[in-house]
């Protein structure tokens, strides 16, 4: 086995390798923080872990306090309640600790403690963020307990507009946090069905944005590399949540992805973002349903593309078609459905989730510009589960 413990300063300050997350303390420290808040949501905050990072703080002379108030998809509430948390606490940093959703939260909790306009306010469309007082964004020290969103390396938060039933991506270059720290051993507790949901959700980020038709042969090529690392570990993260280096791949896979998605995102996300407003329903587990019915309907502008990734995959069977079975094969091997109906979701809103994914902004980065029908159409498949 080799041995997976660095660090690296791309594109923040990351900390790889079992353990490290005994080094929180002395991380908040770097960042000045005397008294972080640390936000996560109600089912890890009874975890063992939650209790010996936050007496490790303790111990070191932080004044830490919890915030377990987090929706498995975040919303504009949950926001404000950590914000009043961390004002009632006299608070001065973040620890998001957590999967996706809390370091969601987390991120946008440590935007708003310093602004005076309303959350929705710097959503990003145009130049919003250029309204945020960056010197009221408190630092954030970040621990991802899943390896999906790959949100410890992100600049933006996807958050829930309940009053419009839509999610928002709220962006700062300010929110990326300051520390990330990747430790394996927090995940190996993670369920089977869990590991493999998130686990598309990386997926997807990776190709998706190794897709998208835009300038930037730096992403692209991350992109590439976090592909081949879900197709060499996720399968034995999933089949055995002990085994360390496969889920340290998958943790480094997950924020190579992430930071590949700066290049974009397409119509997987254009779709699961609605979804996942109207439905409830977990976001990796809607990539991993959408992947390949949005794959065959992108075919005619990604296929060279796709038949040159699956070469670097070195698959057994070649070109697009390969690579799209390949797809259908891990999903089948992990456990996940084929469609949405799986998920009890049913095809009678698919006019309106046509429309919202149409103007979701991940659609901007599809290699072809869907139409809301076109959106309406690809969701109505994937219900039927019509490859």
């Amino acid at each position: 086995m080799i041995e997976h413990t660095a660090n690296w300063n791309y594109p923040n300050s990351i900390r790889v390798g079992p353990g490290r997350i005994r080094e929180l303390a002395e991380a908040c420290r770097q960042l000045g923080m005397t008294a972080p808040l640390l936000v996560t949501d109600p089912g890890l905050a009874v975890l063992p872990m939650v209790e010996d990072a936050l007496a490790a703080c303790r111990r070191a002379g932080l004044e830490c306090s919890l915030f377990a108030g987090v929706q498995g998809n975040p919303t504009g509430s949950n926001v404000e309640d950590g914000v009043a948390a961390f004002n009632a606490g006299k608070h001065d940093g973040v620890i998001a600790f957590g999967g996706g959703s809390s370091l969601d939260a987390a991120k946008a909790v440590a935007l708003m403690v310093g602004q005076e306009r309303p959350l929705w306010d710097f959503e990003d469309v145009g130049d919003n963020w250029t309204r945020v007082s960056e010197a009221g964004i408190c630092p954030i020290v970040a621990v991802p307990t899943t390896a999906g969103t790959g949100s410890e390396v992100g600049r933006a938060s996807v958050i829930v507009d309940e009053a419009r039933q839509v999610k928002k991506i709220i962006f700062h270059p300010k929110m990326l946090p300051s520390v990330a720290i990747l430790d394996p051993l927090l995940t190996t507790g993670l369920p089977p069905h869990i590991t493999a949901a998130t686990g598309m959700d990386a997926l997807s980020h990776n190709l998706e944005a190794f897709c998208a038709p835009f300038y930037h042969p730096m992403a692209e090529g991350i992109a590439v590399e976090g592909v081949r690392l879900v197709k060499e570990y996720l399968p034995r993260a999933v089949a055995d949540g002990e085994d360390i280096e496969a889920r340290t791949q998958m943790l480094v896979a997950a924020s190579m992805g992430a930071a590949a998605f700066q290049k974009g995102l397409g119509g997987m996300h254009a779709l699961a973002h609605p979804l996942g407003a109207l439905y409830n329903a977990h976001h990796g587990l809607l990539n991993a349903i959408l992947m390949p019915y949005v794959l065959k309907a992108n075919r005619g502008a990604i296929e060279v593309r796709i038949e040159r990734l699956a070469r670097y995959l070195h698959l057994s069977e070649s070109g697009f078609d390969g690579f799209l079975n390949w797809v259908l094969l891990l999903r089948e091997q992990l456990g996940i459905t084929h469609s949405l109906a799986g998920l009890d979701i049913d095809d009678s809103d698919a006019e309106r989730v046509g429309r919202m994914a149409a103007e979701d902004p991940s659609a901007a980065g599809n290699p072809i510009a869907f139409s809301a029908e076109d959106y309406s159409r690809i969701f109505r498949t994937a219900v039927q589960g019509q490859a």
